[in-house]
């Protein structure tokens, strides 16, 4: 399999902590990163929640540009041209994957 570099920029000090915390499970960075982006190809999903420390108000303008960042995420995706059934199907997925 052809390797390719990924460069990620980050706090000097959050890359020491990083960097002796995979020391730690025995394992480098770089395998940590690969471990995460397997992880997220399989579940095709970020494995974790990412969420927002407050509330933030919602605004009809910020849910259309929302909703249309996720049309140009499907369309670039593929994915375009899912049904209702395919979308809910998709969604129910992920919830029982929280649960």
């Amino acid at each position: 399999m052809a390797q390719a570099t990924f460069s990620v920029r980050m706090d000097s000090n959050l890359k020491k902590q990083f960097d002796s915390l995979c020391a730690d499970f025995g394992m480098t960075a770089s395998t940590a990163f690969n471990v995460f982006a397997k992880a997220v190809v399989r579940e095709r999903r970020i494995p974790f929640e990412i969420s927002s420390p407050a509330q933030s108000e919602i605004t009809r303008e910020s849910a259309l540009q929302a909703f249309r960042t996720l049309r140009q995420s499907a369309k670039e995706n593929g994915l375009q041209g899912m049904t209702m059934d395919e979308i809910n199907q998709e969604i129910a997925l992920a919830r029982s994957e929280r649960s």
